[in-house]
């Protein structure tokens, strides 16, 4: 029998979370055996932080409940003839050193996986966040070589990812981060201009700079202020992805907006939301995609790792607050 540590959620977050909203617990596995539900038994390697999990805890979760989230998980002992003892998957576990599994959830990483590549890069570029830009560009975006794009949280886990495959797509690419050294990270990795939003005089004016035509597209991770000042900034017949809104999942009190309607309707705009699930049944593809463009050094990647299961509270509080560079991944 095996002892696994989990991280539940002892109190729903108000406003920010804190340390104390979570509580690390011991619980105990079952022995699988032959013919039972549980076939498998696996322990995580990296585990992943991500911006969702904060509105999804307060949507689907109880106080008292797991974590949720996904990892990069070894198997360790199998009852499943399809999962070899040594196998990576990606498992959408939650917060848990150890599990079963029926193995129905579980990915397999490519056979084509280089052994000189992370496979933490499976929570990652070649994961749901590479994922998200993909989908999100080809068919939100709809991108068309020539066109601007802009992205904010462009040094983030997604934001990277958008900038880089709309270079690829041969597009001008405009981004947007929360520091100078993640501004100096996007210009590195072929972003055409960038700037930090936290310290230019105008935000308004920074935009117009960048791109004084305006912009075809908008890959939106963050909502708030800025989506409402960059809607304005938009060309006729602009497409805007609504991909997430990580200025707005903290606050205790709904911020009031300005009004996207007039723009929306003189530049003849459309803006769409999405969540990558939608595109499951073309998962292969975007994957196979991601790693030949990765193997090729088309996409660059960054990732900002903490160790210890213990830290799992602070590597999440630590994205929510923009400190990471690329995608946040915890090693077990």
């Amino acid at each position: 029998m095996v002892t696994a540590k989990v991280w539940v959620l002892k109190k729903h977050f108000e406003g920010f979370p804190k340390t104390s909203d979570f509580d690390l617990k011991k619980i105990e596995l079952p022995n699988l055996k032959d013919g039972g539900k549980w076939k498998l038994l696996l322990e995580s390697v990296f585990l992943s932080v991500d911006p969702y999990m904060r509105p999804y805890s307060r949507r689907d979760m109880k106080e008292g409940d797991i974590m949720i989230g996904t990892q990069v998980a070894r198997i360790i002992e199998s009852k499943n003839s399809a999962f070899t003892v040594g196998a990576f998957v990606v498992a959408r576990g939650g917060w848990r050193a150890h599990f079963i599994s029926d193995g129905k959830d579980l990915q397999l990483l490519p056979s084509s996986w280089p052994e000189s590549l992370p496979k933490s890069l499976a929570l990652g570029t070649v994961g749901m966040p590479g994922l998200t830009a993909y989908f999100g560009l080809l068919e939100v975006c709809r991108m068309k070589p020539g066109e601007t794009v802009l992205v904010n949280a462009a040094a983030g886990a997604v934001g990277s990812v958008v900038g880089q495959l709309a270079k690829i797509g041969g597009c001008k690419v405009v981004g947007c981060a929360g520091s100078d050294e993640k501004v100096a990270y996007l210009k590195k990795i072929g972003f055409d201009e960038a700037f930090n939003y936290k310290t230019v005089t105008s935000l308004d004016e920074a935009l117009r700079k960048a791109s004084p035509d305006g912009y075809d597209c908008f890959f939106d991770n963050v909502g708030g202020e800025f989506a409402s000042i960059a809607v304005n900034q938009m060309k006729k017949y602009g497409r805007i992805a609504v991909c997430g809104a990580i200025s707005q999942y903290n606050d205790s009190v709904p911020q009031k907006g300005s009004y996207v309607q007039v723009p929306m309707i003189f530049k003849e705009l459309r803006m769409e939301g999405f969540i990558v699930t939608r595109w499951n049944n073309r998962r292969e593809e975007g994957l196979k995609a991601l790693l030949k463009w990765v193997m090729e050094g088309k996409v660059k990647y960054h990732e900002h790792v903490t160790e210890g299961f213990e830290n799992m509270p602070a590597a999440f509080i630590g994205m929510l607050k923009g400190e990471n560079l690329g995608k946040a991944i915890v090693k077990v």
